[in-house]
């Protein structure tokens, strides 16, 4: 739900949505499948949960969704380059974790809040899966989301039944988009969402695989995931990139008990993704015919977590901590200026903070 939600509030129309979701599965599928056995160790590729979540929080932007699809590519042609040219990944690495976490969760905050605004609204859609969510968190946390999204459906399918059920084509299908170029969407969506993706997913990725013995493949994987998440662009996906906290489910020993077969564990995930793409149709028109705040609403539950994750990260060094909050204000402010989104201006507002107090008199 959260990447439909992303994509919608950048303007996808549900079946454009529908196809972007549909194209993620199928290039994280085909990518986790083909570096797991080229490199015989356990890489995972999903979906940029974080970048979705930066969408969901940015909103349409000047051009439309033409526009950001052109963003989706730049972001791919962006991550290609980051794999060919090391300085530009030392370059990444340079920027304070706490400016670029403090980005994310001001972004976040509009959309967690909304599980909020849902429960008053429409609570016999909402109040199962919050309680589903918060009995899980506590029991089992990983199938928590999961589960939430589970209870979520069923509710909404429910109220499908009282009030006409489904209609339009369910069957998945590829809806191509050309691309626009905008400077407002390049610096809205483009530039951000490769930040946070290289920031939150791709470099810790790379640490969790080496936390467990592996070295992460980084130009292949780069390369892999760049490549892919162009050819998704067109389709209307967003980004892939390597799995960060969920690359330790194919990694650790409980996947398998010998280090050299826990590759299997990632392919048989990148085959999983496979059928998925096939109900993206149907899950995208029972999200998009769902009452007005639902959906985001789920999304926001799911979203929890990260933003606990952000916050954390983006406080945790004392020195950082005033650059971090006049990021998170920023981002959190939702503010427009030329064209341009908070997250833009927020990654320069707390850039500018951190060099006012970190360089020389």
């Amino acid at each position: 739900m959260v990447v439909i939600a992303g994509l919608r509030a950048v303007g996808a129309s549900p079946a454009q949505a529908a196809s972007g979701l549909a194209a993620l599965c199928v290039v994280q599928g085909v990518a986790t499948i083909a570096l797991s056995h080229r490199h015989r160790i356990p890489v995972l590729i999903v979906w940029s949960t974080p970048g979705a979540a930066l969408l969901a929080g940015t909103g349409h932007v000047d051009g439309g969704w033409a526009a950001a699809v052109g963003a989706f590519v730049v972001v791919g042609l962006l991550i290609i380059l980051t794999g060919l040219w090391p300085r530009l990944g030392r370059l990444i690495a340079a920027i304070p974790t706490p400016i670029a976490q403090a980005m994310l969760a001001g972004v976040l905050l509009e959309i967690v809040l909304t599980p909020v605004h849902g429960v008053i609204d429409h609570p016999a859609l909402m109040l199962p899966p919050v309680l589903v969510w918060l009995a899980l968190i506590r029991l089992a946390p990983r199938f928590a989301v999961p589960a939430a999204f589970a209870a979520a459906m069923i509710t909404i399918g429910l109220w499908l039944s009282r009030h006409g059920g489904l209609h339009g084509d369910l069957l998945p299908r590829v809806d191509l988009t050309t691309p626009a170029f905008s400077m407002s969407a390049l610096l809205t969506i483009a530039l951000p969402l490769w930040l946070v993706t290289m920031a939150s997913q791709n470099v810790p990725g790379v640490a969790v695989l080496a936390s467990f013995g592996y070295e992460a493949p980084w130009r292949p994987s780069m390369l892999a995931t760049g490549v892919g998440t162009v050819a998704g662009a067109f389709a209307g996906g967003h980004a892939v990139n390597l799995a960060a906290l969920t690359a330790a489910l194919a990694a650790a020993p409980e996947a398998h008990p010998d280090p050299r077969q826990r590759y299997r564990v990632a392919a048989a995930a990148g085959w999983f993704f496979l059928p998925i793409a096939l109900a993206s149709a149907a899950i995208t028109a029972v999200v998009a015919i769902a009452p007005e705040g639902v959906a985001v609403g789920v999304a926001g539950l799911a979203l929890i977590s990260v933003l606990a994750a952000s916050l954390t990260a983006a406080m945790e060094a004392p020195d950082g901590r005033i650059a971090a909050a006049v990021t998170f204000i920023v981002a959190a402010s939702g503010i427009e200026a030329a064209g341009i989104g908070a997250a833009f201006w927020a990654l320069l507002a707390g850039l500018a903070v951190h060099l006012t107090l970190t360089v020389r008199r």
